[in-house]
């Protein structure tokens, strides 16, 4: 979690699992793409600082964060993936539109996980202000993207553990 004590992109890199035989799965919002382009490229970046391969890294859109949960359950319902990781951005508004998907895609990527044998990395963002997005995208607190890419590796390796 980006605070002003922690970067999103601050970790130890020892500590990270190869990934060269993991397959990753990425469902991208084309919403705010000023903001998941750069959170997706972070993730792919992070990915293959630790072996993951192009190959392996099977990249989708859908049109908003709601459809996050959609895309992630089609993703794992292929066989082609170990994780996926879900990217978003929220930017809060005029209305309670904000609270709805937030909640909604929050809710429904914490049901494929309490459900499922693939885990799905929560990276929505849901902020106040473009700026806030910007600072997690990339900028002064660091790339979610980075972070969230460190999860699913762990995640995996996680369940390779318990096999």
């Amino acid at each position: 979690m980006a605070t002003a004590y922690h970067n999103l992109s601050d970790y130890d890199f020892n500590s990270v699992p190869d990934a060269s035989g993991m397959r990753f799965g990425i469902v991208v919002s084309e919403w705010n793409s000023n903001i998941t382009g750069a959170l997706m490229k972070g993730a792919i970046d992070t990915l293959k600082k630790h072996g993951a391969k192009d190959e392996n890294i099977l990249v989708q859109t859908v049109p908003g964060s709601f459809e996050l949960t959609f895309g992630s359950a089609q993703m794992i319902k292929s066989g082609k993936v170990d994780a996926v990781i879900a990217i978003g951005c929220v930017v809060r508004g005029d209305t309670p539109h904000f609270d709805y998907v937030c909640a909604g895609t929050t809710q429904g990527i914490a049901q494929l996980n309490a459900t499922g044998d693939v885990p799905v990395i929560y990276g929505l963002i849901t902020t106040n202000t473009m700026q806030q997005a910007e600072d997690r995208a990339g900028g002064k607190l660091g790339n979610k993207g980075d972070e969230c890419a460190i999860t699913a590796i762990k995640m995996i390796d996680f369940i390779c553990k318990l096999k």
